[in-house]
């Protein structure tokens, strides 16, 4: 559910940034709405069962994870590079640091909840 709210926030966000004031801080802007994709792709494969929808999660998890920490970083070293701020801005400050904790804890869950495989012959 986490992940549907920030999907749905981080999408609509970056549309209105993208819209109304895109010259202003289009790096900015252009990471958020990757950020809403990322967020997009692991709502849709957590809510599926099956092990390609796991891999897809854990994929779009570990993506999110790098992207939070290495615009984290970005915006830490090198502030004055965005005009504005992302979702991933110093580790997702502005949310609460939510970004940051959730990939952290959705991959715990997705490798603590890894598909069985099924062998062949084996119930």
């Amino acid at each position: 559910m986490v992940y549907a709210v920030f999907a749905l926030s981080s999408f609509a966000r970056s549309i209105f940034q993208i819209a109304t004031h895109f010259e202003q801080a289009p790096l900015a802007y252009l990471l958020s709405a990757f950020a809403a994709a990322v967020y997009i792709v692991a709502t849709l494969s957590l809510a599926r069962s099956g092990r390609t929808a796991w891999y897809v999660s854990v994929v779009a998890v570990g993506i999110e994870l790098v992207g939070v920490v290495g615009v984290g970083l970005w915006t830490l070293l090198d502030p004055q590079l965005f005009a504005d701020d992302t979702v991933w801005s110093r580790f997702g400050a502005g949310y609460g640091y939510i970004p940051l904790i959730l990939p952290i804890l959705g991959l715990a869950w997705l490798l603590g909840h890894r598909p069985r495989v099924e062998v062949e012959g084996r119930p």
